[in-house]
């Protein structure tokens, strides 16, 4: 039982047994004799008001309704447009041949398809070729030799055009010859142009001059040989049809049917070419008004529709279409007139079913007008007593309903088709609709299902190579489709597979053509402006291409968040990449060391939510590529981090990190070395700060503001909420209880109610630890200043080293209340370690990136360039540094070394005269904290309607002195200073 898809009613009584009728016509098609007959209806009686016929027209359409859901092939023919029935009737079977049909593309099989009733159309539209007008001009061999040119232009296949176009524009054959030949939109123009260009390139004008004439010359006999017939034109089964058919044996100079043979070609031609041109004299007669010649073009135009039809159901065929279409393709004609052609065209269908031996699939049911005749008058044989359209057998059988009258055709219709009994039309099936049914408004409520496929339908409709090779085919467009999907650089031979798409950005390893920042334009900051995202990682594969394949180098992977949704949020990426490019052109270029450096970009997305799938591109591709010695990065501490760097010491690389302080990752892995303060460590350093301001007011409270790991995996604000609520209970803050906050579905932090109960306690917190990210911090900011009870208080708020990835000078919005101190940890100590040559000689390698004639930016203070906007929040130099230190443990002297022995180096060898002070690990053990982190500490406050910031204190790297309390400079706060033992 299919899904039932419509339920109604005609709204007529008289409908029900038509409907019972069609129903068992279509779907018992393949159990029912092999015969569809061509129903019509008519009512027994006139209605001067027409109110009769409109019912039986209301029956047609109820019947159509009822069945197009179903997924039937069907079609509805309102009568023709000519302006006589012979035209109109055969507008009409146009109309059936060359526009498609209801439901065709949602039926059980794929949609008709006419080759005989195109080959006709081709003729039609040739047939000015033979009029008339040429008659007195051409000799019958001329008009046939015109007729076969235009045939050979239509290529025996109908134009789009109108048929018989006079006046038409003649191009001579070797001029449209070389036109098509040399026309690069075309198959054979492309083909011909493609190989002619890569004999040029390859042997020199000689042999593309000799080549290209050979090709012009064959692709010209091809073009010739198919303008004249197509290929295997007497093969086609339409071809076949028009020259074996006996229907057109009476009009052939040879009526015999062997004519034609598939093994002899010019005979089969010559038979091919003889009827053509006899079927378009009787068309060009029939356009003439010859009654005889219209007769005969209907006829045959029917002929075709229906062998074509036939064609559709042909039961031995290789695609099984006969077991693929279960229901015969139904014809509607609502109202049906002598004036419009349906009855001429009904007539003609009756006559040419009875003048050939198979059987076709067409179903027709028509509406006729009760004064409609199905036969013409008759003059010799009055019908004074009978109604318009019935006969006396009609009025015997009246009683009989109409599946009855069915059953009573089909026994008769042998019979019926004989010569003794040319008063009938054998193929119409006549049901007559009594008056009373017609005029009675209540119908029962009927329903169709949808029809089913067969299993069939399964199998295709090709020779088994044919379907091999689709399989083929398709398999490979979908494998192509699915590593394109899948892969950056994926396609179905020789794909990438370093590096994996996720939401539609690269994920992995940018290896081969694969290029990350593309198209980003996201520029540096300060004297930076112009140098784009793009224009860096142009300059490292640049670096990295002209090491020759014998120099001897080291591949360093740089692992970060080189991509995001918006290319706004790329900047700590491109920061970090740019210092890595420094050390890489300092290494190759400045110093021209003999081990060269090559980078490879490795991206684990926005805020580093891929990191392990990163991880094992990474480590794949470290297992194939030996010169692979570590991984700088890692600058972001989550949930997964620890795993991802799990999978690089499974590969045997060490990591490098630059701005990751989890506390918990040197004592975990034996490969991590972090130039990061730990959060540890930053809560020990706002340690000498926070006791300082709990001094100023015993019993003071402190509060803990943390982000809550959701779909970021952030695991740094746990960490910093961890250690930021011991830091407030060790400097002696009254424990306030803690808060935390989520994000928004866009991202926004949803801080409303947590500053709002941290506000609204008793005793507001005089201190608050913000374990959270740096783009949280401006609407912190703003609700501590909005909120009743923290406004216009005097609040210190602290925080870890994620701060100093803002960038207020360059246009963040940032307003910090006026009674609000915020201190913040900077992991880059630059103004300690004070090496101002690095930042000029950076800065004049970056602006040698900007394109020719623009505009170059000067540093804003030469004598303190740490404080451009360019280096200020450490990221650049802290992976320049973190490179430096991979680099030099990476090489033994000039010669470099493996990743294990890059490893071993580096608890070796500390390097000095970095931009942040000596970075080593010297001494270090694996599995524990590692010393000697430099930092900062820096109070940002709002003054004069900007921010401000100052370094309070801190340590360059490679010390190991703790800060401690006054007495500092003569200008600081003297309530919140510090410095180093």
């Amino acid at each position: 039982m299919g899904r039932r898809v419509w339920t109604g009613s005609a709204g007529v009584e008289a409908a029900d047994a038509v409907f019972a009728l069609m129903r068992r016509l279509i779907d018992g098609y393949r159990a029912n004799p092999p015969v569809t007959p061509l129903v019509v209806l008519q009512a027994t009686e006139e209605d001067e008001t027409g109110t009769l016929d409109r019912r039986v027209a209301q029956v047609v359409e109820f019947v159509r309704q009822s069945q197009q859901p179903r997924g039937l092939i069907a079609k509805r023919l309102d009568g023709g447009g000519g302006p006589d029935p012979y035209s109109s009737a055969v507008d009409m079977v146009r109309q059936l041949c060359e526009h498609s049909w209801d439901n065709a593309r949602q039926s059980q099989y794929k949609p008709f398809s006419f080759p005989r009733s195109r080959l006709l159309r081709a003729i039609e539209q040739a047939a000015p070729e033979v009029g008339a007008g040429v008659t007195t001009v051409w000799t019958a061999a001329e008009r046939r030799e015109r007729l076969m040119r235009r045939l050979a232009e239509l290529r025996w296949r109908p134009d789009g055009g109108p048929g018989g176009e006079e006046g038409r524009r003649r191009v001579p054959a070797l001029a449209q010859t070389i036109g098509a030949v040399v026309n690069p939109s075309g198959f054979a123009g492309a083909m011909f142009i493609a190989c002619l260009s890569v004999l040029l390139g390859e042997g020199g004008w000689r042999t593309a001059l000799w080549g290209g004439a050979l090709a012009l010359t064959a692709f010209g006999l091809v073009h010739l040989l198919a303008r004249s017939a197509p290929p295997l034109l007497w093969l086609r089964r339409a071809t076949r049809w028009f020259a074996t058919t006996t229907f057109l044996a009476p009009l052939s100079d040879r009526p015999a049917a062997a004519d034609w043979s598939r093994w002899r070609p010019a005979k089969s031609w010559e038979t091919i070419r003889g009827r053509a041109f006899a079927v378009a004299q009787q068309v060009v007669a029939a356009q003439a008004g010859d009654t005889t010649a219209r007769q005969f073009h209907l006829e045959l135009r029917v002929l075709a529709l229906l062998e074509d039809l036939r064609e559709n159901f042909r039961p031995r065929a290789l695609d099984l279409r006969r077991r693929k279409r279960t229901v015969p393709p139904v014809v509607y004609l609502p109202r049906i007139t002598e004036e419009d052609g349906g009855l001429l065209l009904l007539r003609t269908i009756s006559d040419v079913r009875s003048r050939r031996s198979e059987v076709d699939p067409l179903l027709v049911l028509a509406a006729v007008p009760a004064a409609e005749r199905l036969r013409p008058q008759v003059p010799a044989v009055p019908e004074p007593a009978a109604l318009p359209g019935r006969s006396h057998a009609d009025d015997e059988e009246e009683a009989f309903g109409a599946d009855a009258r069915y059953q009573r055709w089909v026994t008769n219709l042998s019979a019926g088709q004989s010569p003794g009994r040319a008063a009938t039309l054998p193929w119409i099936l006549y049901i007559p609709m009594p008056g009373d049914e017609l005029r009675h408004r209540h119908s029962a409520q009927h329903s169709t299902d949808r029809i089913r496929r067969t299993p069939a339908w399964l199998l295709w409709s090709r020779p088994c190579l044919a379907v091999l090779l689709a399989l083929g085919l398709a398999a490979g467009f979908l494998g192509n489709h699915y590593l394109a999907g899948r892969y950056c650089e994926g396609r179905l031979l020789g794909s990438n597979t370093d590096s994996n798409l996720y939401d539609g950005r690269c994920v992995g390893v940018a290896t081969g053509n694969v290029r990350l920042a593309q198209g980003n334009a996201l520029s540096l900051s300060g004297a930076g402006k112009g140098v784009t995202f793009d224009a860096v990682e142009r300059a490292i594969r640049a670096e990295n291409a002209a090491i020759g394949p014998r120099d001897a180098h080291v591949t360093i992977v740089y692992a970060g968040p080189v991509t995001a949704a918006k290319q706004a949020d790329t900047r700590k990426g491109l920061e970090e990449i740019t210092g890595v490019y420094l050390y890489q052109h300092y290494a190759n270029v400045s110093t021209d060391q003999p081990t060269k450096i090559k980078v490879l970009l490795a991206n684990a997305d926005q805020n580093m939510l891929h990191v392990v799938p990163m991880a094992r591109h990474v480590a794949d591709l470290a297992r194939r590529d030996r010169s692979i010695v570590g991984v700088v990065g890692m600058g972001r501490d989550t949930t997964e981090t620890e795993q991802a760097a799990r999978i690089l010491k499974g590969a045997g690389l060490p990591v490098v990190s630059t701005t990751n302080s989890g506390s918990h990752l040197a004592r975990r892995l034996s490969n991590w070395f972090g130039l990061a303060a730990t959060d540890e460590e930053e809560a020990n350093a706002l340690l000498v700060v926070a006791r300082q301001l709990a001094a100023r007011e015993k019993g003071a409270q402190g509060a803990v503001l943390s982000r809550s790991v959701g779909s970021e995996k952030d695991f740094y604000t746990t960490e910093q909420a961890r250690v930021g609520k011991q830091m407030l209970a060790e400097a002696g803050f009254a424990q306030a209880p803690p808060r935390t906050y989520r994000l928004s579905a866009e991202g926004e932090p949803e801080l409303t109610t947590p500053i709002g109960e941290i506000c609204g306690s008793r005793t507001v917190p005089k201190a608050l630890y913000f374990a959270g990210r740096v783009e949280d911090v401006p609407n912190l900011m703003s609700q501590l200043g909005s909120t009743p009870g923290c406004s216009g208080r005097g609040i210190t708020v602290f925080t870890g080293d994620d701060l100093t990835k803002s960038n207020y000078e360059e246009g963040e919005a940032l307003r910090i209340p006026d009674e609000v101190t915020l201190y913040h940890f900077a992991l880059a100590p630059m103004d300690l370690a004070a090496t101002t040559g690095f930042y000029i000689d950076a800065h004049r390698v970056l602006m040698g990136l900007l394109p020719a004639g623009a505009r170059r930016t000067a540093l804003a203070d030469p004598a303190r360039p740490w404080t451009d906007a360019l280096f200020s929040n450490g990221q650049t130099v802290l992976s320049y540094s973190a490179t430096a230190v991979l680099y030099r443990a990476a090489r033994n002297g000039d010669v470099p070394q493996t990743a294990a022995e890059t490893w071993a180096d580096l608890r070796w060898h500390p390097v000095p005269n970095l931009p942040v002070g000596t970075v080593g690990f010297a001494g270090s053990r694996p599995y524990a904290d590692q010393r000697g982190h430099g930092y900062g500490i820096v109070r940002v406050s709002y003054d004069g309607g900007e921010v401000r910031s100052e370094n309070v204190c801190g340590r360059p790297a490679g010390s190991e002195a703790p800060l401690v309390a006054p007495p500092g400079p003569k200008e600081a706060d003297p309530h919140t200073i510090c410095r180093l033992r």
